[in-house]
Parts: C-alpha cells; sequence; structure tokens
C-alpha cells in the first residue's frame, strides 16, 4: 500500500486523463478514511443514499444486481486503484450493490469533496467524466458478452479484459494473473450455471488455451484466447481521452 492511497486513484484516472501538478496535489490533498473490509463486505448497498466514493486501494471488488426472488448477475469487476462510486456521485439512491470479492482496503472519500473536486476543476470533471463513460462501455460489453456469445466466448472474453486492464496498471505478469473469484461468482458474471462454468473451463484447458494452477492462470496461447474471446480492447479506451477544450486549442 503506498504512503498516499488516493496515488492510486491519480494513476488510474492519468491512464486515459493526464492531469497537471495542480490537479493532481488537489486530489491527493482529498480527505479520506481508510477501510479494511472483509470477502462480501458492501462497498455500495442498493437502495442507500450515497455519501461517499470509496477507492479500491487494495482487493478486489465487483458489482451487481439482484432479481426478486434473489438471483444475481455480476455486472463488472474492480481492480485496485479503480473508484467504486463515481456512478452514484451526482445520484441520490445507489440503485445497484458493490461487494468485495476478496478482504481489501477502501479509501473513502466524503461525496461532496468530489462533487466539489469535479466542479473546481475542469480537467478532473473530465477524467472522472471519461472514468464513468468507460463504464458504461464496459457494461456494454457484457451485455453483450451475456447475451449473444456462446458460453466458451464468454469465458474467454471476460478472462481477456481482466488479463489486459491488470496489465495496464501494472498487475499482470505476462498475460497471467490471480484470478479471485470462485466459480459460483464467475458463473453469476457469466449467465451460466457452475456446472456449466466448470465444463467451460476444462474445454479452454484441453484446447491449450489455459493453463491454471489454483487460481492463478495463465494464456498459452494469447492470440488464439483472444480468437476464441471475440475480444477487440477497444471499448477500454486505453488510449489517452483529449478534452474538447484540448483538442479545441490544438486545432
Amino acid at each position: 500500500m503506498t504512503n498516499n492511497p488516493l496515488e492510486l486513484l491519480l494513476d488510474n484516472l492519468e491512464l486515459r486523463s493526464p492531469l497537471c501538478e495542480d490537479d493532481r496535489q488537489a486530489i491527493l490533498s482529498l480527505p479520506y478514511a481508510l477501510k479494511s473490509l472483509a470477502p462480501g463486505s458492501y462497498a455500495v448497498r442498493e437502495g442507500e443514499p450515497p455519501t461517499g466514493c470509496g477507492v479500491l486501494v487494495s482487493g478486489f471488488a465487483f458489482r451487481q444486481k439482484l432479481t426478486g426472488d434473489g438471483g444475481r448477475q455480476i455486472l463488472s469487476i474492480h481492480i485496485p486503484g479503480e473508484a467504486l462510486d463515481f456512478q452514484n456521485i451526482f445520484l441520490n439512491v445507489a440503485d445497484h450493490s458493490v461487494q468485495m470479492l476478496t478482504r481489501g482496503h477502501l479509501a473513502i472519500i466524503p461525496r461532496a469533496d468530489v462533487q466539489r473536486i469535479a466542479r473546481s476543476s475542469a480537467a478532473i470533471g473530465h477524467a472522472i467524466l471519461v472514468n464513468i463513460l468507460v463504464d458504461a462501455s464496459i457494461f456494454r460489453e457484457w451485455i453483450l458478452n451475456v447475451g449473444r456469445r456462446d458460453a466458451k466466448s464468454r469465458l474467454a472474453h471476460v478472462l481477456c479484459e481482466l488479463a489486459v486492464r491488470l496489465d495496464a496498471h501494472g498487475l499482470a505478469d505476462h498475460m497471467g494473473y490471480h484470478l479471485p473469484m470462485t466459480q459460483a461468482e464467475l458463473a453469476d458474471a457469466l449467465g451460466l450455471t457452475p456446472v456449466h462454468l466448470n465444463r467451460v473451463i476444462r474445454s479452454l484447458e484441453v484446447d491449450g488455451l489455459l493453463n491454471r494452477s489454483k487460481r492463478d492462470i495463465t494464456f498459452p496461447d494469447w492470440e488464439r484466447m483472444r480468437d476464441i474471446a471475440d475480444f477487440n480492447d477497444r471499448y477500454l479506451h486505453l488510449a489517452v481521452q483529449e478534452s474538447s477544450e484540448k483538442v479545441a486549442v490544438g486545432a
């Protein structure tokens, strides 16, 4: 863990939207409370008014919705450095939940301070907006994944996405990483039963596309894995996203 956990948030924002030194210092100066959470703990709970924005300092989390009879759909997975509740900084009630996949730490910034800094700096507001829009792009891809891809492609796609996102943050090792999910959780992200998911995992292993050692996974043939997954990382928008102001100045 870094001396100032908000350095992770800053690194995440600057991945797509570089900031000047004054803006960097403004983010690092935000007040926060560090909180330790156990696996399954709620970082955001549906139906409650949001009071703070949690930055994932360590561990992994997932976004979810529940049906009336308790069925769960996992909507996205979140990695260290990501803000878990930018989506609710201007909404009065949370319409979904975020829970911890693993034990981890959150740096919780008061919502009023996130609103203030987003309004006071156009560059920071732009960086936060880009972050929210990328989350929306990932949601769209996950809808396509669950709705239109077959089971093998669904699993391969989510595994490829995590590899690319973790690699962009320096958290993957040659496209291998520790997958912090049970088969039940992964099944709920893919709209499959755990039994069906287990068969799909074994199929990828037999095809030489996936190696597992407990929960550590690697990809023996990354290009074939991408093909099976129908994976194009365009929707992750990993290039710098220029603001309209910068584009106008450069025109």
